[in-house]
């Protein structure tokens, strides 16, 4: 009889650190977002404002959560990883009449995302994608705020954006992810590949890319070289202050 042999379960941006929980976070974010466009519809009219934000992209197991959380300290901004993203995109998260919202007065964000994945081929924006725009936009309008995951880089406006990206080796991914989860290295290999291919999967159907060009970020950073969190946090903090001085220093 064949034994079937299981990959232990692992959430992608998850590490050793106790964080808060993923479904408070988003109901209050929601009900920030909801005052915040009931302040926009009184004002009728008045533009959308997204502050600087921080956006990153990495390789699954480089520990970009970790140095987002580091980052948060130093800069006070709050920190919305792909569990958040995906629950307020997903069914209680924000309402249908936010992702209405977002359709008229960013109307041609579908159209920009649409000719990004598929030039100029008719496109429809799935119900997802758009709910998962409007996630992301509403929480960027709210505050400044560190992304993690989930191509955020490329549904804000570049201009209010500081995007970068995380990669490494293969055996770094490979080592972290055995230390975490306790688990041998082989085991750990095969859960990054299963996870590789959900992530290429998402990106293949979300925006047309099978992986992310260097030349979308304003800094990549290779944690082979550069494995200490703190340092890496350190120099996104600097490159954001300097991006954002003239709006970070009034």
């Amino acid at each position: 009889m064949a034994i079937l042999k299981t990959v232990t379960p692992y959430v992608p941006g998850t590490y050793a650190k106790k964080r808060p929980e993923a479904g408070e976070l988003v109901s209050r974010y929601a009900r920030e977002w909801e005052a915040r466009r009931r302040k926009l519809a009184q004002l009728k009219g008045a533009p959308l404002q997204i502050p600087p934000c921080i956006c990153f992209s990495r390789k699954i197991g480089v520990g970009a959560l970790e140095i987002a959380d580091l980052l948060a300290r130093r800069t006070r901004l709050r920190v919305a990883d792909r569990e958040i993203l995906e629950r307020m995109s997903g069914e209680g998260g924000l309402d249908p009449e936010t992702v209405q919202f977002f359709d008229e007065i960013y109307p041609g964000k579908t159209v920009e995302l649409s000719a990004m994945i598929f030039g100029k081929k008719s496109f429809v924006m799935s119900d997802y994608l758009r709910s998962l725009v409007s996630a992301v936009l509403a929480l960027a309008a709210t505050e400044s705020t560190i992304f993690v995951g989930r191509g955020t880089h490329l549904i804000l406006p570049r201009a209010r954006v500081l995007a970068v990206r995380f990669i490494c080796s293969d055996e770094f991914r490979i080592r972290r992810l055995a230390s975490l989860l306790h688990i041998g290295e082989a085991e750990a290999a095969a859960t990054l590949a299963k996870i590789d291919r959900e992530q290429r999967a998402f990106f293949q159907k979300a925006f047309g890319k099978r992986d992310a060009s260097p030349y979308e970020f304003d800094m990549v950073i290779n944690c082979d070289h550069l494995a200490s969190p703190s340092l890496a946090a350190e120099l996104v903090s600097r490159a954001y202050r300097k991006k954002f001085a003239g709006e970070l220093n009034h």
